[in-house]
């Protein structure tokens, strides 16, 4: 009972490049959400840099856009980084597709080179070449037949195929009894009739 309940988890298998694609993402992120808090930060300071404007206090205005427009260079900086971490995550997921692309070749041409241990080059055009020599024989054997024989030849062959048929036709057996005697009879003269010959199918 035990062991259905314990079962252990089947381990995946996560590669040194899925743990680079996963660290590259993590940073990512994060410099998506400091990008974002940056933005807000930004608008307020802009919204604060108007109202002291409107309270008279240039100067702190002046230094508030200064800052604004560091942190916007900064900003554009991380977009910059942003960027650079998705080429990076693409190039390694690419890689990892070519990298199960040439394992594929690999077995496939361990594939074509078993299949090609079995049979050579050499064994498959002897095959073709003895194929097409039986053919070409077969040809010749056709050409012949076909150019030698006369109509007579050809009548004789249908002559001798039906007689082959008949053959194989059954014919009732002869009986081997021997035929029963008539009686002679007496005609004029004293002489005996001859009997009537009657004709026997054999």
């Amino acid at each position: 009972m035990g062991n259905l309940f314990g079962k252990k988890k089947s381990a995946t298998r996560v590669t040194e490049q899925d743990k680079a694609v996963l660290q590259l993402k993590q940073q990512r992120d994060k410099l998506k959400q400091y990008q974002k808090r940056i933005s807000q930060q930004l608008e307020k300071e802009r919204l604060l840099a108007k109202q002291l404007l409107k309270d008279g206090k240039k100067e702190k205005a002046l230094l508030l856009l200064k800052k604004k427009r560091y942190q916007e260079q900064l900003l554009d900086k991380t977009e910059t980084q942003i960027s650079n971490l998705e080429h990076m995550v693409q190039d390694i997921e690419f890689a990892q597709i070519e990298m199960k692309v040439i394992e594929g070749l690999k077995v496939g041409n361990s594939c074509l080179k078993k299949m090609h241990e079995v049979m050579s080059i050499e064994e498959v055009e002897k095959i073709m070449d003895e194929t097409q020599d039986a053919i070409e024989y077969q040809r010749q054997i056709d050409e012949m037949l076909s150019g030698s024989l006369t109509q007579e030849d050809e009548d004789a062959v249908l002559a001798e195929l039906k007689a082959i048929t008949q053959e194989d036709v059954a014919l009732p057996e002869v009986p081997e009894e021997a035929l029963p005697t008539v009686p002679e009879k007496r005609g004029e003269g004293g002489r005996a009739k001859e009997p009537k010959k009657e004709a026997l199918a054999v």
